[in-house]
């Protein structure tokens, strides 16, 4: 999702000289940005757009589209402050053409540039529109590289050439190295790479949960809210209360107070879920990070500041760093490398359409129904109920991995394609054939009794494996196996599964077999499950 950015029209523009014009997206909220600092703000004019189509190419969480309006009004003034020329098109503005295109069109012929320089977009789409921009408008294009991300795409593509395997673990080594963080003498600090194994426990009520950061809506993000209800009121999920972050300022403030109340056992509890507690000890910097109000390195600075003090254990500054260094650059660098065939893999034929109650929540499965209501009232949730609670599930029903693609990149405030995609159809449907994860993430609902307390409130038993009350979980999973025998039986990590489904009695699969079809039945004719 993104929004270029273009001031609202000075009246004496005339009089002012614009040589460069500087569309700045809605994912580009930072003054280190490449085409601004490469910029004189006494000759330029940056733009940035309200797009409708942005809003709308998927139908957008009212939240997300709220954020990212929000923080680029926000964005916009904080450039004026600094005394840029701003030209910011809003989304009712008389004449706004509704994409990004045409408001450059719109800018190139009312301001007469010289040039339009650029920063790269973060999404294929919007690159291929950008390159399109000078054969429309008449004006010379410059686009630079977006080198707020810590690994250039020619440092991926060098790291990738040769390799049989691109597996995120080597390549989180060699951005510790490149970086320093956590590091002592050339060797990982505490004498591993990774504390993952660490960082598996579930979480109970005794716990003390921190409060989660809130910002109250100032005048600016109310008239956000007020527009958005207006024109996409009839998109999914609530409004409100909105309290992301929508400044630099109250980003810092976040991540502030996200080191002191919950790095510590962020760790510990980062795969945890609970009924009632949509953050846990997570941070919900995805949302700033992505659109720029954060900058990565800067926050595993502090994490890795937080370590040196004492205060925070390594498991935990090292799980978060490495989502940060290690994840987020790598699924930039498998984005980037194989679009734009990437987002039309589906190497296990899956078919079916998403269920309805992905949208209105309205299924018995406790797991399900607690993480798509959270979803609808927060625009979040985080990586486990993301991967083993709705992933799953879609995974093992066999639907579609483009149409969960479409989910995800609508619902949630943090989802960009270049982070959404590889995520979705790599990581937790298993669309690209293993490119990016070694296995399917394909579980039982044991994982999800382990890892939270979901199954206590449950209709279904998750003990139960077949029959009219056993969780949908189970007999799922096994007929995921059995369905795409041809496909993964010969993956080592999956050896162990199938030599248990050969060694189960002729019955007992017949059992799971039905068992499924009659999940997959009332998933199909659209009956409550």
């Amino acid at each position: 999702m993104h929004w270029a950015v273009s001031g609202r029209a000075h009246e004496n523009e005339a009089a002012m000289t614009t040589q460069t014009l500087i569309p700045v997206l809605g994912d580009q909220l930072s003054l280190d940005l490449a085409s601004l600092v490469a910029s004189d703000p006494a000759t330029s004019r940056v733009l940035m757009v309200e797009a409708e189509e942005e809003a709308t190419y998927v139908r957008h969480h009212k939240k997300k589209i709220a954020f990212v309006f929000s923080a680029m009004r926000h964005f916009a003034e904080e450039l004026r402050g600094l005394g840029w020329q701003v030209d910011y098109v809003r989304l009712d503005d008389p004449g706004n053409t509704g994409s990004f295109t045409g408001e450059v069109k719109r800018a190139a012929t009312r301001l007469k540039p010289d040039a339009i320089r650029v920063t790269e977009p973060g999404e294929w789409r919007v690159l291929e529109a950008m390159r399109r921009w000078e054969r429309e408008t008449g004006v010379p294009v410059e686009m630079l590289e977006d080198d707020r991300f810590l690994c250039t795409h020619g440092q991926f593509a060098e790291w990738a050439d040769g390799r049989k395997q691109l597996r995120m673990e080597y390549f989180y080594r060699e951005m510790r190295r490149e970086t320093g963080l956590l590091m002592e003498d050339g060797e990982p600090a505490g004498g591993q790479w990774n504390y993952d194994h660490d960082n598996r426990k579930p979480a109970g009520r005794d716990l003390s949960m921190p409060k989660p950061f809130r910002v109250e809506p100032d005048e600016i993000t109310k008239d956000v809210l007020a527009l958005v209800e207006t024109r996409f009121g009839d998109h999914f999920g609530a409004l409100e209360p909105f309290g992301f972050p929508v400044t630099r300022q109250d980003a810092v403030r976040a991540l502030d107070g996200f080191i002191e109340t919950s790095l510590a056992r962020f760790g510990d509890f980062q795969d945890a879920m609970l009924v009632g507690e949509p953050l846990l000890y997570h941070s919900l910097l995805s949302p700033c990070l992505n659109v720029g109000l954060l900058s990565p390195l800067e926050v595993c600075r502090r994490v890795e500041q937080a370590w040196k003090a004492g205060g925070v254990p390594i498991n935990a500054a090292e799980g978060f760093i490495r989502q940060i260094i290690g994840w987020r650059e790598y699924v930039r660098g498998i984005y980037w490398r194989f679009m734009p065939d990437y987002v039309t893999r589906n190497a296990l034929g899956a078919d079916k359409s998403l269920p309805d109650f992905y949208w209105t929540g309205e299924t018995d499965m406790a797991c399900l129904r607690a993480a798509i209501t959270q979803t609808r009232d927060e625009a979040y949730a985080h990586h486990i109920q993301r991967l083993m609670v709705t992933g799953n599930f879609a995974m093992l029903a066999g639907v579609d991995p483009h149409a969960v693609h479409a989910w995800y990149l609508a619902v949630y405030a943090d989802a960009f394609e270049w982070v959404e995609l590889p995520n979705t159809l790599g990581m937790s449907q298993f669309a690209d054939g293993g490119l990016l994860g070694s296995k399917p993430y394909a579980a039982s609902g044991n994982y999800i009794n382990k890892m939270s307390d979901y199954c206590a409130g449950c209709r279904y038993d998750v003990k139960e494996k077949t029959g009219e009350g056993a969780c949908p979980f189970n007999p799922l999973y096994w007929n995921f196996l059995v369905r795409n025998e041809d496909r993964l039986r010969g993956n080592p990590r999956m050896r162990q599964m199938y030599s248990t489904w050969d060694r189960m009695a002729g019955d007992r699969k017949d059992g799971y077999r039905q068992a499924a079809a009659a999940v997959l039945d009332a998933l199909e004719s659209g009956r409550r499950i």
